[in-house]
């Protein structure tokens, strides 16, 4: 769309809109077309995320004890996670879907009630909208 834009985590609505939280347009009658794309685009992403996460609990196990490492290490664990998944996958030692038999997706823990409206940025509706016409020029899919 001609406007560089830095990386954005994927929120839900219950996540303030920031400039690098992308959440969805609030569900009621009065959304566009255009909106409603966006929200089940954002919702496609966010289900591949989730289905990524359990393909690599599954394959490393030992990321469905987290709860007994610190909070410093589990980034570095996951990461490591991830790079030893990419060698396992580069030599032809392929994801097997029996070790997805016992590993549940898991619902992570996020805010009960939406974030009130002060704490969301009002720049960050520009990258929203910004996302919402590149997922409209993208047509369907």
């Amino acid at each position: 769309m001609g406007k560089a834009q830095k990386y954005v985590l994927l929120g839900d609505a219950t996540y303030p809109l920031q400039d690098w939280i992308l959440k969805p347009y609030q569900e009621d009658e009065t959304l566009t077309q255009r909106q409603l794309q966006f929200n089940y685009r954002l919702k496609r992403a966010h289900s591949v995320i989730e289905n990524a996460f359990l393909r690599l609990k599954a394959r490393w196990q030992i990321l469905l004890k987290c709860d007994d490492y610190s909070l410093e290490l589990l980034p570095t664990l996951v990461l490591a996670c991830c790079i030893l998944h990419n060698i396992c996958e580069a030599h032809d030692n392929p994801f097997n879907e029996e070790w997805l038999e016992g590993t549940e997706p898991t619902e992570l823990p996020k805010p009960c009630q939406p974030a009130p409206a002060a704490m969301e940025d009002g720049r960050a509706e520009q990258v929203r909208e910004l996302m919402c016409q590149y997922f409209e020029s993208c047509g369907d899919g």
